[in-house]
């Protein structure tokens, strides 16, 4: 009954002491305890104590799962004093570039320099550039040196063609070989990828060099089989040279 009648005359300073410490704050209280006495005990150690290692007085205190780890600020940044714009250059030197417009001094200097060089222009269709043999150009049918043209018809080439350019009918003839008798190709359809080149496994369908095929009306452009035998005939030298140049990498 006196302590009663001793806290009620306290007031509420005295009620406050008496509140009971949630558990989280207890934590929080214990942790702040545990850090101050451990940096106290770092830097005066008491008398008659063993010493501690120096590699144990880096350990971390434990901290609580409520805490919340100390934050670096700019001032502990490691290297917060470095100028970048330490070894750039100075002001003078700006102004003399801005004033003195050194940089269109230099630019005129180099189209000094190219206009005493010989051009670089090609005077086409004079002169022309070097092909690859791999260049894909207007599109022909080979034939064998017999003169029978090389298509079996297995229609490969136009199954594999990504723009369905080509079309291909066929017939079996007497001796039970087949040969087409239809093979266009719509040249407005053509991307030139090469495939049906590639598919072939006679090499009957090849794409020459020949890049100067423009016309004027839209039906020149639509390639049936004597247009295709008859680019194979006037290209067969060239085109069998450039397959054996290309045989090693296909």
């Amino acid at each position: 009954m006196s302590f009663l009648r001793a806290l009620v005359s306290a007031g509420p300073s005295a009620r406050l002491a008496t509140h009971v410490v949630p558990p989280r704050a207890s934590l929080l209280l214990a942790n702040r305890l545990l850090s101050t006495t451990a940096r106290r005990l770092h830097a005066d150690p008491l008398p008659g104590a063993p010493h501690t290692p120096d590699h144990l007085h880096d350990v971390v205190a434990p901290r609580s799962p409520g805490t919340k780890p100390a934050t670096f600020t700019a001032a502990d940044e490691p290297g917060k004093d470095f100028d970048p714009y330490k070894d750039g250059p100075g002001a003078v030197d700006k102004a003399v570039h801005l004033f003195f417009f050194t940089e269109i001094l230099r630019g005129m200097w180099i189209v000094l320099e190219q206009f005493f060089r010989p051009p670089y222009t090609i005077m086409y269709p004079f002169e022309k550039g070097p092909l690859s043999p791999r260049f894909r150009g207007e599109h022909a049918l080979r034939r064998y040196p017999s003169g029978e043209e090389r298509c079996i018809a297995c229609k490969l080439c136009e199954a594999i063609c990504p723009a369905q350019a080509i079309t291909i009918e066929s017939e079996a003839r007497m001796d039970g070989s087949r040969r087409t008798t239809r093979y266009d190709i719509d040249m407005t359809k053509c991307i030139y990828c090469g495939f049906c080149q590639e598919a072939c496994p006679v090499d009957a369908i090849v794409e020459t060099q020949n890049q100067e095929f423009s016309t004027e009306t839209r039906e020149e452009l639509l390639y049936n089989k004597e247009k295709l035998l008859a680019n194979g005939d006037r290209a067969e030298a060239e085109i069998a040279a450039n397959l054996h140049a290309d045989h090693v990498y296909r």
